[in-house]
This record gives structure tokens, sequence and C-alpha cells, in this order.
């Protein structure tokens, strides 16, 4: 009989005890994961986060084609749609408003990715949307903190630029930094052209449930959904783009967000046109955010 580090017996009704133990308590923490995923108030909270997102991404749009026009005061990202708010009326209540939003998604996607998507036979499938839902949670919670940060005016408003900066300037400087940033310009740009993808298959439908995509309603739902997810990954892309050009040139300073990515629309030819569609088509991307968290697909 082998013995374990304390010398009990691995074998023993002791041993054995102890991993039905802790196996009962794994089991019973999936067990209360997905009550609380398929509970009514997850449903909600999910409902009130997807309607933050989308007044996120109905400011970004707006900002984006006030820069095509000329007005450089806002910042098209979303921090600085968050910033926008606080030139509104309860301007308090509505950031802590989007920010409370924001973390309900975070909860949400965190426990899809924990325990989520049983209803997906393909274990490789499932694998996948986990990790899409944990990718996902990041991003949201990426977004709350921008919002803690705005509400508790805790980061100034050119923060955004110097922050990424610093950020990838640290990684560059890491062994094989360059490679790293480099990879994830590709990543980011992969995941802009899946975005692509997900708009001119209409994969995005899926969101929403029956009565969602019927009617003429459900046709707008459609359009918006599909000028929004094209301006989103164009959008991303371009970010991704950045980070590329920064590892090759060795520059963090060429790298940036989602406002810095829109900044670099507009220099191109006929830039102010690109980017008042690209403002239209995230704007879209909020319309249809508010359809689904009407219609939230189950």
């Amino acid at each position: 009989m082998t013995t374990s580090p304390t010398g009990s017996p691995t074998g023993s009704p002791t041993g054995n005890a102890a991993k039905n133990s802790a196996g009962n308590a794994a089991d019973q923490a999936k067990d209360a994961g997905r009550q609380a995923q398929d509970s009514d108030w997850m449903d909600k909270a999910a409902r009130v986060g997807l309607v933050a997102y989308a007044l996120i991404y109905l400011l970004v749009g707006w900002l984006a084609v006030q820069l095509a026009l000329g007005d450089h005061e806002g910042r098209p990202s979303s921090t600085g749609a968050l910033r926008e708010l606080t030139q509104q009326p309860f301007r308090d209540a509505l950031v802590w408003a989007v920010t409370v939003g924001m973390v309900f998604l975070v909860v949400w996607k965190g426990l899809e990715a924990a325990v989520g998507h049983r209803d997906e036979q393909d274990e490789s499938k499932r694998t996948r949307k986990r990790v899409m839902s944990a990718f996902k949670a990041v991003l949201y919670a990426a977004v709350a903190i921008s919002g803690f940060s705005v509400a508790t005016q805790s980061s100034s408003s050119g923060g955004g630029k110097s922050s990424q900066t610093t950020w990838t300037a640290t990684v560059m400087n890491w062994p094989g930094g360059q490679l790293l940033v480099g990879a994830a310009g590709l990543a980011i740009i992969g995941y802009g052209a899946y975005q692509v993808w997900t708009a001119w298959t209409e994969k995005f439908a899926e969101k929403l449930d029956a009565e969602g995509r019927s009617g003429q309603s459900g046709q707008a739902y459609i359009a918006f959904g599909k000028a929004g997810y094209t301006a989103k990954g164009i959008a991303i892309g371009v970010v991704g783009g950045l980070f590329c050009y920064a590892a090759l040139t060795h520059d963090a300073k060429k790298s940036g967000g989602l406002d810095e990515a829109l900044l670099a629309v507009l220099q191109q030819p006929f830039g102010p046109v690109l980017l008042g569609l690209i403002g239209v088509g995230l704007a879209c991307y909020g319309l249809f955010t508010l359809a689904r968290a009407r219609h939230l697909s189950k």
C-alpha cells in the first residue's frame, strides 16, 4: 500500500473520503454557477448590461462622426464615450449606471466561460465558446475599469494614449517583445476579420430570439447588425495594424487603441468620409445591441 507525504495510505477510506468531498464541492460549485446563469436575475442583469454597452457604442459612433466633421474635442473610444456622459445632466449617475452595467456583463460572460454553453454537444466547439466568453469578459472588465476611473475622476483626459504606449513599451523591452507585440497585432486583426465574417454570414442573428429576427423590425435589426459588425471589425483591424506597425518599427508610440485607430483612418485619402461611415456603422452596432437587450436569445 502506498502512502501520502503525510504518511497516510493513499487508498485509505480517509483519503477516498477527502477526494469525494472535494469532488462534491466542485460539483456543488458548478451547480450553483449553472443555477445563477439560468436565473431570472442574471437574464435581467445581462439585458441591463447590454443597454449600457449599446450606449457606449452609440456615443463612440457619434464621437467618430463628429471627428470626421472636424470636431477634435472628444475621443472616439469607450473612455471617450464615458467622458462624454460626464457632460450630460445626471452625469455621475449615468457613468455609474454604465459601469455597473458593464460589471453585469463581466459576471454574465464569466459564468458562461465557467459553466456555460452546455447545449453545445461538440466538445471542441464548447471549449471555443467558453474561451470566447472569457475573452469578452476581459474586454467588458476593461470598459468597467475605465468607467470606474472616469466616475472617480482618477484618470486624466489624455491617459488612454500614454497608458497604451507604456504597456506596449514594457512588452517591447521583454526578450522577444517585438514578436509578442506583433503576434498581439495579428491576433487583433484576426478578431476584426472574424467580426466582418460574422457580419456577412449574419451569424450575429443567433444572438436574437425568434421574434427579434422576424418581420420588418427583424429586418432592420439584421441591417443594423450587418453594418455594425462590419464597422466594428474594420476598426478593430486598424487597431491590430497599429500594433503590427509598432512591432516592425520598434516604436511603442505607433500603437494605440480605438481612438488612435480612427484618427489613423481620418489621415487616409477620403479619410473624413471613411471615418464618417465607420462612425455610423459603430452607432448601428449600438442599435443592434439595444435590439439584442430586448430580444436576448436564451
